[in-house]
């Protein structure tokens, strides 16, 4: 059964608090699932974390090249929007699989291929209370995940 901690980031720099201190605690191979309505920041979400992860590059959204590819200090981040993609079997034949045994690979749009990925960690990003709000729900059922968990809900 998955666990969910639920964060309320109150502008992007609470956001972009969250996703540096996921940072540290990721390595090669895992895989995040972002999901979220248009604009609820998951490329923003994305861009704070690979800048955690010790890079400067500028990040930007996949949308239309369906894959970057980021170099960092820790491992190299393969960002992928899976929004125009119809089926696990189709993100299957892009042939990204050698980045997700080296490094850690961060989906947007994750729902659309979940299936592929069970022991991925799920963030949901929703709209807050006001426009810069945002409620952030991290789920995982998989054991890689407890302390991930842990440390995020030491962040409520």
């Amino acid at each position: 059964m998955a666990r969910t901690v639920t964060l309320i980031a109150k502008d992007e720099a609470a956001t972009a608090r969250v996703a540096a201190a996921l940072a540290p605690l990721l390595r090669p191979t895992d895989v995040i699932l972002l999901d979220g309505s248009l604009a609820a920041g998951k490329t923003f979400f994305t861009r704070a974390l690979v800048r955690a992860l010790g890079s400067e590059e500028a990040v930007t959204s996949p949308t239309y090249t369906i894959a970057n590819i980021y170099e960092t200090p820790r491992a190299t981040v393969l960002h992928v929007d899976a929004y125009r993609l119809t089926s696990a079997q189709e993100f299957y034949h892009l042939g990204l699989e050698d980045y997700f045994d080296t490094g850690i690979a961060v989906i947007e749009w994750g729902e659309r291929i979940a299936e592929s990925y069970g022991s991925a960690l799920s963030i949901h990003i929703g709209f807050g209370e006001d426009d810069s709000a945002r409620i952030l729900s991290v789920s995982a059922s998989a054991p890689r995940w407890a302390t991930v968990l842990d440390a995020m809900e030491a962040l409520a």
